[in-house]
């Protein structure tokens, strides 16, 4: 690597790339056992004498901090030295975001547990019931390996320019065939747009749709990501109740622009929206001149019941935009989603998806094509289907015969996660629960933090993707008693 040092200005030319050296050495930029240029080369690269570099060299190594070896050149010591602090960016002073970004937390980064607390040797908590992960050791890594490689060896790689934004067209393919067989979607490969994620997809149609000021409607509780989001883009977002059949078509706000749902398996409660309701929501689109957003989270995870056609199935108006990820069924860290837009908004999508990142990762959305033409994500769906299936049910079991006076699940048949709410009379205070629990090492998520409305509901959100099967009657044991059972 080639490493720069700044000359400019008066003084001793030699004194200059020493400290440069000494402070890259001490704040890590120059690892350990890393080889330094030889003297001539950086000395031409700098435009200053050979000599002056090797007075340089010389110093730092009768310091201690570099080593020469003859015939081999000049190395940074072996040895890890005591580091100063490290090399931060500025501090800013008087930059600031815009006010909106105070409000906003910031990522505490994945992994994290409670000081002291039980952990899976990674920073997971041990027994892991945190919402929104899907279990890594049922992602088919050896078939993806392959496909990957598959991908790398094609002439595609070799292309000397960017991509279209829409994204890899043998995927939009494949996703429009997978959703028009799975999920009824009316979509053709030219209707599809590969994104980052779901929440790319969400940011891209905010952006497009959103003036600062618009009000946008979410579900209360709802997805705190999808809430945060809009409120970064200028907009005024409600929180809409919930009941047993969906969102609340009756309270949305009059001048309501956009409507995010989650209508497959309400996150976080997990039941499905109504077909009665469905339709009222698609009307009411219609007549107050405002888009739904569908993300269809969860929706490959059934474990009974018919499920229900899509709204994006049901508009004859070009109101819906659907959205889907393959983070839950493979894995998040791929970065594969996708929506489908009615044609008006298309053009605006795909300039919007140009100017944020141009196109995604073609190597994995071809490999993630080849998957779902070859049949491997049915496949894998319906073996995982199975595995969460049982997890689900081991869980609502426990939590009906454990937690009965403390605790009542919502009914659900589908997803990686169950919502159950606090019983009526249980005067618990949960915050102190999940507390608690983290430092028993017991991942768990308080219904609370789904809640953007005063007051917030009481609750727990228990996710089972992550957890490892033969883990869930312990951790629902310790739960228990950091609610004060046995």
């Amino acid at each position: 690597m080639e490493f720069h040092i700044g000359l400019a200005g008066r003084g001793d030319l030699a004194a200059r790339i020493y400290r440069q050296l000494r402070e890259a050495v001490l704040d890590g930029r120059l690892q350990p056992g890393e080889r330094l240029p030889p003297t001539r080369e950086l000395a031409g690269r700098l435009g200053v004498a050979r000599n002056t570099v090797t007075v340089a060299y010389d110093r730092l190594t009768a310091e201690g901090f570099l080593t020469g070896k003859v015939g081999a050149g000049t190395f940074v010591c072996a040895q890890p030295l005591a580091r100063a602090r490290p090399r931060n960016a500025p501090a800013g002073g008087d930059v600031r975001p815009r006010p909106v970004w105070r409000s906003i937390p910031a990522p505490d980064g994945p992994g994290h547990a409670a000081p002291g607390s039980s952990t899976a040797g990674d920073g997971r908590p041990l027994y892991d019931f945190r919402v929104g992960t899907p279990d890594p050791a049922l992602f088919p890594l050896e078939t993806w390996r392959r496909l990957v490689a598959r991908e790398l060896s094609r002439s595609t790689v070799g292309l000397p320019e960017y991509a279209q934004p829409a994204g890899h067209a043998g995927l939009r393919e494949a996703i429009a065939r997978y959703v028009g067989v799975s999920r009824s979607v009316h979509a053709g490969a030219g209707d599809v747009l590969v994104t980052q994620g779901a929440q790319q997809a969400l940011d891209l149609v905010g952006r497009v749709l959103i003036e600062p000021g618009d009000r946008v409607a979410v579900e209360e509780p709802g997805y705190p990501p999808a809430r945060l989001l809009f409120r970064s883009l200028g907009a005024r977002v409600t929180g809409v109740p919930v009941d047993a059949e969906g969102l609340d078509v009756a309270a949305l706000p009059d001048d309501t622009r956009l409507v995010y749902v989650t209508p497959s398996h309400q996150f976080p409660l997990g039941t499905p929206m109504s077909l009665p309701r469905r339709a009222a929501l698609l009307a009411w689109a219609q007549r107050h001149d405002a888009v739904v957003i569908e993300d269809d989270y969860d929706s490959e995870y059934r474990f009974g019941g018919r499920p229900l056609e899509s709204l994006q199935s049901l508009d004859r108006c070009g109101r819906v935009v659907y959205v889907g990820s393959f983070s839950k069924t493979l894995l998040p860290m791929l970065r594969l989603g996708f929506l489908v837009a009615p044609a008006s908004l298309r053009p605006a999508l795909l300039s919007a998806k140009r100017l944020a990142d141009w196109h995604g990762d073609l190597i994995a959305q071809g490999a993630l094509a080849r998957f779902i033409d070859e049949g491997l994500l049915s496949r894998h769906i319906r073996k995982t289907t199975r595995e969460y299936a049982a997890r689900h049910a081991k869980i609502t079991t426990v939590l009906r015969e454990r937690f009965a006076d403390r605790l009542r699940p919502v009914p659900s048949a589908a997803g990686l996660h169950l919502c159950a709410r606090l019983a009526p009379d249980a005067a618990i205070d949960l915050e102190q629960v999940v507390a608690r629990a983290r430092g028993a090492g017991v991942g768990v998520e308080s219904l609370a933090g789904y809640c953007g409305e005063e007051p917030a509901q009481a609750g727990l959100v228990l996710g089972y993707g992550a957890v490892r099967p033969e883990r869930i009657d312990e951790g629902l044991r310790l739960l228990a008693e950091c609610f004060g059972a046995g």
